[in-house]
């Protein structure tokens, strides 16, 4: 039995920060158990996203006026604060983008063309989401370079024996997530870093699942890159950064063209840049939705995010210990250090199925392949259903939600 007692969360509290926990669907109170996909908003965000809008909605860097000098003390505001919460050295390292996809590809187009050559290797992990696979694939397509899979065991652990010996002299990046989306694992980054660097190659870290759950510490880490998005942090949709080493940025040129990331534009001589980090945020960027995300991260540092992840590895135990007495029931993924997230599968029963009936019952949870396909094959199976939890869930919404799927699975076997 998992003790919630002794620990100083108040769950309640934090539960009333988050309007839509309210409401009912099919006519049952809300469980929300899909957080790694998105994590719900809490009220202060809304109202700092609705407040930009109503009392200073403009554009950022450019304008003389009032309303545009305080859109952008706004803006660069959430961009230091988004360096504190990472630990990067100066704020010049931090770069807005729509989320940890286009952080990564923005990596692959500007640092990778200018650094990659033929035969050159880049090492990603088979724990991989698409988003950290596909723009190295591309790249690799057009470059002619080789992409190295970094294996995993059966408990969905990395295999860092064979880590260690895919590194060749030819060998310029590691591509490896901080936490695995499809199963939770917990990759030991700074280890692998610290490999990297030994070897020559450079580390691109996707945090899009840590940012929740861990305290992220890029200089700890000795990342050279790391990207995470604001609606997993219970920030808005549409925004997210990338991190970088500044003498890596400074040396990456423009990925895209347009405004403010120029300082001079001619017919007649070579157009020059802006200093980053303003050179990779070409056009207007989503101002109200980066006041938002700052808004987002001062909400997890009301909480300390410590509490949180004791809370939510609570949550976890919970739920492994129930899901695991229902006859049929398979788990993937039982790294001994994972995040908040349980990948199954149920014998007899499509995952599909289970999605779709069990949201009849008030209880949101992922199916499909969470793009990470070539984990789930190496698995042999080609979708699970996924539970994901977050600060605002508690044990009873985990009983709710097995006490759904015993009914679901029942209805469908």
């Amino acid at each position: 039995m998992v003790d919630f007692n002794d620990l100083e969360l108040d769950v309640a509290q934090v539960r009333r920060h988050f309007p839509i926990l309210d409401r009912e669907v099919h006519g049952k109170p809300l469980v929300y158990l899909d957080n790694a996909a998105t994590s719900q908003t809490p009220e202060s965000v809304i109202q700092s996203i609705a407040d930009y809008y109503r009392r200073y909605n403009a554009n950022i860097h450019r304008g003389l006026h009032t309303l545009a000098d305080e859109a952008t003390a706004a803006y660069e505001g959430t961009r230091e604060k988004v360096r504190a919460f990472i630990n990067a050295h100066e704020h010049r390292e931090i770069i807005f983008t729509r989320g940890t996809t286009e952080a990564i590809n923005l990596v692959a187009n500007s640092w990778g063309r200018a650094n990659l050559k033929a035969g050159d290797e880049i090492l990603i992990s088979r724990l991989e989401h698409h988003s950290n696979i596909v723009p190295w694939q591309l790249l690799a397509r057009e470059l002619e370079l080789r992409i190295k899979v970094i294996p995993v065991d059966e408990r969905g652990v990395l295999d860092m024996h064979a880590y260690r010996d895919l590194f060749t002299e030819r060998t310029r990046l590691v591509a490896v997530n901080h936490i695995s989306n499809a199963f939770g694992t917990v990759n030991p980054v700074a280890e692998m870093a610290d490999i990297a660097h030994r070897q020559g190659a450079l580390i691109l870290v996707d945090g899009a699942q840590a940012a929740p759950h861990e305290r992220v510490d890029v200089q700890a880490l000795d990342a050279d890159f790391y990207a995470f998005s604001a609606h997993k942090v219970y920030g808005p949709t549409g925004v997210g950064m990338l991190y970088g080493k500044a003498t890596l940025l400074e040396a990456m040129p423009p990925w895209q063209g347009g405004g403010e990331m120029i300082k001079t534009v001619s017919f007649e001589a070579p157009t020059t840049f802006a200093d980053i980090p303003h050179r990779f945020e070409a056009g207007t960027p989503a101002i109200g939705e980066v006041v938002g995300f700052g808004a987002a991260l001062d909400w997890v540092g009301e909480f300390d995010l410590r509490l949180i992840k004791s809370w939510e590895q609570r949550l976890l135990a919970h739920a492994t210990q129930e899901l695991s007495r229902i006859d049929g029931l398979r788990i993937l993924g039982t790294a001994p250090h994972k995040a908040a997230v349980i990948s199954f599968i149920v014998e007899g029963a499509h995952s599909q199925d289970i999605g779709l009936l069990i949201d009849q019952l008030g209880v949101a949870i992922r199916t499909g392949h969470h793009c990470a396909q070539p984990l789930l094959t190496e698995f042999g199976v080609d979708a699970t259903c996924r539970a994901s939890f977050a600060a605002y869930n508690t044990p009873e919404e985990i009983d709710i939600f097995v006490e759904a799927l015993k009914r679901v699975i029942g209805m469908v076997r």
